[in-house]
């Protein structure tokens, strides 16, 4: 039965899927800074997973072309056949992966793509593994879709990466999915080939699981890193994989919600099936912002990336000169995911403990004006998330406000 919610008009009875979730953390602690800005306090926002960059102008001028040629239509259910031919060619050229185009599939955004295969292929307990930190709509997706998450804790230690050893251990014979997202959100963490290698090799002796590979981040990563998706690498998987990828984040595209994916025919046939149901075709303008950003010029990706790179660098020495935090440094995407745990325990100015890295981002919140995001909403503790997708003026100030908070806490 679901959950009884008395409203001031009748009682609402909640569905027992969603019983248990609520709004996503990030945004909840967004809204909270919103709020506090509106009312004159000096917030500074490093939780939104959002590039600070515009969307490209001949991407945008490709949409205001499609209006102008009165393509407002509804689309293909999975997108146009002139979108999912760029998506091919894109899989083609960078990844080394060949998929036709009845074997890609485009929709609001990689959150619904993801939401439509797991709606598409869970029965109630089958098993996802996902390695923690993770994003949190993961496992909120697979509990809406009737699915039980496996939760695997990768910690700093590990460089936040999954271990064949781990996952080994918690495949069982219900076990239907992994997730993997590299670059992760929100740790920053990429595989590179030799990383994905034993994970691979589980696998293959294990035919029931499939593989989710969410490359969001591919473009954005740093140094002699060298991006790999898993089913270029270990092409005998290649009928048990879902690569899932975007515009949102390389091409600062996030407001026009497009994600594609490539996989085998019969489940992206499966994925049309639930996308029919529920928004059936992305929009068609964005559509066409989408194809202009794939067919268009790419050499700007690597300077975005550069730019985050310097950011990244920044943020992770400010954290770490700040006694009780450790900072590791990320492979990839806009984030760092840092340890407080030598904050736990301190006393506040206030007379508040620090009990936990819930504690410890509240308390940045209220007296320094700066929102991060706790591990916690990630699934790992006693860390804590920044977004460094924002500019170095307001990066160097956020950070001259954690260091001087901190700097107030004392020991018991």
């Amino acid at each position: 039965m679901g959950e009884a919610v008395t409203t001031g008009a009748a009682d609402f009875t909640l569905a027992a899927r969603i019983a248990g979730l609520g709004v996503s953390e990030i945004l909840q602690i967004g809204a909270r800074a919103a709020a506090m800005k509106r009312v004159g306090r000096p917030v500074i926002i490093l939780g939104a997973g959002e590039p600070d960059f515009d969307t490209p102008e001949h991407v945008s001028a490709a949409a205001t072309a499609a209006m102008a040629a009165g393509q407002t239509k509804y689309t293909a259910l999975d997108g146009t056949p002139e979108l999912k031919a760029a998506i091919a060619a894109k899989f083609r050229r960078e990844n080394g992966l060949d998929y036709t185009t009845a074997e890609i599939t485009v929709a609001a955004g990689a959150k619904q793509i993801i939401y439509n295969a797991m709606m598409a292929s869970l029965n109630p307990g089958d098993e996802v593994v996902i390695p923690t930190p993770c994003w949190t709509t993961y496992s909120d997706i697979v509990r809406i879709a009737d699915g039980v998450p496996v939760l695997v804790p990768c910690d700093a230690a590990a460089g936040f990466r999954l271990r064949a050893d781990q996952l080994r251990a918690v495949i069982t014979p219900r076990t239907r999915w992994l997730m993997m997202n590299s670059p992760s959100n929100p740790s920053g963490a990429a595989y590179g080939a030799a990383d994905y290698r034993p994970l691979l090799d589980v696998l293959l002796d294990a035919p029931q699981v499939w593989l989710l590979a969410d490359d969001m981040y591919e473009h954005i990563v740093y140094g002699n890193f060298r991006f790999v998706t898993p089913a270029a690498l270990e092409p005998r998987l290649r009928d048990r994989v879902l690569t899932v990828n975007g515009v949102s984040k390389a091409y600062a595209m996030t407001g026009w919600r497009i994600g594609y994916a490539g996989g085998p025919e019969p489940l992206i046939r499966a994925i049309a099936v639930v996308q029919s149901q529920s928004t059936s075709c992305p929009s068609s303008i964005s559509q066409a912002a989408a194809l202009a950003a794939l067919d268009g010029p790419q050499d700007f990706l690597k300077d975005r990336a550069e730019s985050f790179r310097i950011r990244r660098d920044a943020v992770v020495t400010a954290l770490n000169a700040i006694d009780g935090i450790a900072c590791r440094v990320p492979e990839g995407a806009f984030y760092t995911f840092a340890s407080c745990e030598g904050m736990i325990g301190r006393i506040t100015p206030e007379g508040q403990r620090i009990g936990s890295d819930r504690d410890f981002c509240g308390w940045l919140l209220d007296h320094a004006h700066v929102a991060t995001v706790p591990g916690a909403a990630f699934g790992l503790s006693r860390y804590f998330r920044i977004s460094y997708a924002t500019s170095m003026a307001e990066l160097d100030e956020a950070l001259d406000r954690i260091a001087r908070a901190c700097a107030t806490l004392r020991n018991e």
